[in-house]
């Protein structure tokens, strides 16, 4: 007999430690951007496309009104302050002290563990298939499944498109650093991308967000699937909050529209191939091809 409560119970553990990782995950690419540790304060003017981000602490600049009174090097230039001992504080790690190709291993890694971890859940406490929109039908697991996949990720990648060039025409850029961060500088890994790492965000993130947050809620209590969407669609947005305010704003967007597919459709494998192809398309054509929509525009 199916024990939907603790499946349901892990689900929510789960998708917790995935949230909590991901705003770990986001101040280190921050951090990156900047060039600098937590512990560093540039005094640069402000970056409009970090105006639309969540406000992080930063300390307050070194009082520079005394300069005059450090001692002078050698060279007659002032001496930098520093701690004591003259020691310098070392800059805490960050994203952008890891190879490409070890942040792609650790985003696989976890990504594959959170998935696994739930999938050995729902084996051990007798969630059917079903529940997960894993059937035998052909629009759950036939080829009109890859067929309605396939167009739904075409026409969210160019949705998504309009809206980010919408965007940057009003001023507002979309935060796309940890997508170039991302991208890799060879065949080899470009293979890895493709064909591994982003299979696994995307299944493992559409099993998590829409067929255990909705399909399996649904299945063993009969909650309204519709109020399950929209929860699914807040906390996949929140778990992408590295791409500023208006990237969680569109990516929860674009998971109530998947979450309303795995709700018409009744299939993951829908909602797993459109979320493969949205990111595998934003790859290829920003990264690999260097294509910028916004400088060429739509019309040529």
């Amino acid at each position: 007999m199916a024990q939907w409560g603790a499946f349901v119970g892990l689900t929510g553990v789960v998708c917790t430690l995935l949230l909590a990782l991901a705003r770990l995950s986001q101040h280190l690419v921050r951090d990156d951007a900047d060039g600098t540790g937590p512990s560093d304060a540039p005094p640069s003017a402000p970056d409009r496309r970090r105006s639309d981000e969540i406000p992080t602490f930063v300390p307050p600049a070194v009082d520079d009104t005394h300069a005059d009174e450090r001692p002078l090097r050698a060279d007659g230039e002032l001496a930098a302050t520093g701690t004591p001992g003259g020691r310098t504080p070392r800059a805490e790690p960050t994203a952008g002290d890891l190879s490409t190709g070890t942040l792609l291993a650790n985003v696989a890694l976890t990504q594959g563990l959170f998935g696994g971890f739930l999938l050995a859940g729902a084996w051990y406490f007798g969630i059917p298939g079903s529940a997960f929109g894993v059937t035998d039908a052909p629009l759950s697991t036939g080829l009109p499944a890859l067929a309605v996949g396939g167009l739904l990720g075409v026409s969210l990648y160019v949705v998504n498109e309009i809206g980010a060039v919408s965007a940057d025409a009003v001023g507002v850029e979309h935060d796309e650093r940890l997508r170039s961060m991302l991208a890799p500088d060879s065949a080899g890994g470009w293979l890895v991308l493709l064909l591994v790492v982003l299979p696994i965000i995307a299944g493992v993130e559409e099993f998590i967000f829409r067929a255990a947050v909705i399909g399996a809620t649904n299945a063993g209590f009969g909650t309204s699937v519709w109020a399950l969407a929209v929860i699914s669609s807040l906390a996949f947005a929140l778990g992408h909050g590295a791409q500023g305010r208006a990237g969680v704003l569109v990516t929860g967007s674009l998971g109530f529209v998947l979450a309303a597919a795995f709700v018409l459709t009744g299939s993951f494998l829908v909602v797993f191939v459109a979320h493969y192809l949205v990111n595998a398309l934003e790859f290829v054509v920003h990264e690999l091809l260097g294509i910028e929509w916004a400088e060429k525009g739509f019309g040529g």
